[in-house]
């Protein structure tokens, strides 16, 4: 039987596929900056998103690439670019430069034809060109209406991603099963899922190393429509041409977006940056910053550690991209940059981290405060004493889908408070959180604690492509139309009362209409003084008791 594969699951990796492979030896950097050299600083105002893009791709600020010298490190988004100034330790946002070769195809049938057949990626070692690619075998072909598809539908034992190498002294590309769909099969029941519903999603390269005179990739799969794969990092050794596989089992269906490898040869940490996708939704939250350390006689199993926004300082729940400088490990996400002292990554004081954001200059006019987005009577009023203070800018979301007008979201220290008849319940699907994050599912669930408030980063917002968009602090019914009136999308939280049958929140945002212009900035994560216990922690217990 012939099959074919889905187009709406395609387009979705068309949409938002960063770049395919990143190749790098171990990178340090011994050369004394000079502040001098910094770049100016620009205006960089927040993107508009036109006619053919989502209005949250205008806060997509996922990290496709790091590009550093003696001077700087530049952490690349599709629009704009992130530096960091080693000599004085500032940042300033840039116009986007992003080489075209690392930016999402916009052409579906190239896109497709690359699937079918990707094009081998080069690598330099040891004065010798290596080649390679991950590939689905049996392989596919566009046929019809640009439909991916293959003649006959293997057995699961024979439907595999395999590693091609191709070597200067070979002519042919030495190959590695990496999995096969009755390996995936095996580790859904492993795990206590259902086998039945599963397939092999495209695999891609996410990073390639050289490291202990052995060159590493880290694979990640498509994912979501039932499309999967198991998590897994290659290796290569020169001097035996033979490949070594490391498949930890507690990462199991989880995407390695990057690597990076650290300590000696006979005990080595490897940092992944993790995240899992869904139907619709490309970017949802995993394991965070990942430090695994396998097992010298069983590499499949050691200790893992995960780093996320709800057990230590990461900045973004979303790492995107690594890069390592001697003791220091550069964590890149869509909503900020960490650059954590990776020897002692269980130390809070090891992490610096700073946080992408926009502010906008109030008018000297004032300019009316609305508690919820779409509300045609403002609550307060923004006033500024001089054309020079600013108002953090968190979110824009539309109030007409037809005429695209919209509101912006900013910060309000004063805050409102408002009630929701939905309550709090044992979160069903425990296994899939990130770890620290309490197994509450309520209005907040895509916030979390950070020692004062519940927070939200801008990589927390789920996308949600299919589902009628972002989901914020709010009720009311979707519709087609009209956008639902939300109180707040990303305004910090403070949770006043929850019960299984309500909750009382502050939220510390309001609306305002577009007469303001948004710019890009960084600025440094705070660090709450004195952390107070989530209150989730206590919740859960009331709800395992029934009271």
């Amino acid at each position: 039987m012939k099959r074919i594969i889905p187009m709406f699951g395609i387009i979705l990796m068309l949409n938002a596929c960063v770049s395919s492979v990143k190749s790098f030896s171990q990178a340090t950097n011994d050369v004394n900056p000079k502040a001098a050299n910094c770049p100016k600083a620009t205006v960089v105002s927040l993107p508009v998103s036109n006619k053919n893009e989502s209005f949250y791709d205008s806060f997509n600020y996922h990290i496709r690439n790091i590009v550093a010298d003696a001077e700087k490190v530049k952490f690349q988004a599709l629009k704009q670019d992130f530096v960091f100034c080693r000599g004085n330790n500032t940042w300033t946002v840039q116009p986007g430069s992003l080489p075209k070769e690392l930016q999402p195809q916009s052409n579906y049938v190239e896109f497709a034809q690359d699937l079918v057949n990707p094009k081998l990626k080069n690598l330099g070692f040891q004065g010798k060109t290596y080649q390679y690619r991950v590939v689905r075998e049996p392989k596919f072909s566009l046929e019809e209406n640009n439909n991916i598809s293959r003649t006959v539908e293997p057995k699961p034992a024979d439907d595999k991603v395999v590693f091609e190498l191709v070597t200067s002294n070979s002519k042919k590309p030495l190959k590695q099963t990496l999995y096969t769909l009755k390996n995936l099969q095996d580790v859904a029941v492993k795990a206590g899922y259902s086998a039945t519903g599963n397939q092999l999603g495209f695999p891609r390269i996410t990073a390639s190393i050289i490291y202990d005179n052995r060159i590493w990739w880290s694979v990640a799969f498509e994912q979501g429509e039932g499309n999967n794969g198991i998590a897994t990092i290659v290796s290569y050794d020169p001097q035996t041409d033979n490949f070594t596989l490391i498949q930890p089992e507690k990462l199991g269906f989880t995407q390695i977006t990057d690597l990076a490898i650290t300590g000696d040869a006979n005990s080595p940490t490897f940092w992944m940056a993790t995240n899992i996708s869904g139907e619709g939704n490309i970017y949802i939250p995993a394991k965070g910053l990942v430090a695994y350390r396998p097992n010298s006689k069983n590499l499949n199993s050691g200790s893992l550690t995960s780093y996320t926004v709800h057990n230590s300082p990461l900045v973004g729940a979303i790492p995107d991209k690594l890069r390592l400088e001697n003791d220091q490990l550069w964590v890149s996400t869509a909503n900020g940059v960490c650059q954590v002292k990776w020897q002692a990554a269980d130390n809070p004081e090891s992490w610096s981290c700073w946080r992408f954001t926009a502010m906008a200059k109030l008018p000297s006019k004032g300019l009316p405060l609305y508690s919820k987005l779409s509300n045609k009577t403002s609550t307060a009023s923004l006033s500024s004493g001089n054309s020079e203070e600013n108002v953090e800018v968190l979110w824009w979301s539309p109030i007409d889908l037809q005429t695209r007008k919209g509101r912006y979201e900013v910060r309000y220290p004063q805050g409102f408070t408002v009630k929701l008849d939905e309550g709090a319940s044992i979160y069903e699907f425990q296994r899939s959180l990130p770890p620290g994050k309490p197994a509450v599912n309520w209005p907040g669930f895509e916030w979390h604690w950070n020692g004062k408030r519940f927070v939200r980063g801008l990589d927390e917002v789920s996308l949600n492509l299919v589902g009628g968009g972002p989901q914020g602090i709010g009720s009311g019914q979707l519709s087609p139309q009209v956008p639902i009136n939300w109180n707040a999308m990303r305004g910090d939280l403070e949770l006043l009362q929850l019960s299984p049958k309500s909750t009382s929140i502050k939220y510390y945002s309001g609306w305002v209409d577009e007469a303001i212009q948004p710019y890009l900035t960084v600025v440094a994560q705070e660090k709450p003084q004195n952390p107070e216990p989530n209150p989730l922690e206590a919740i859960i217990k009331q709800l395992q008791s029934g009271k």
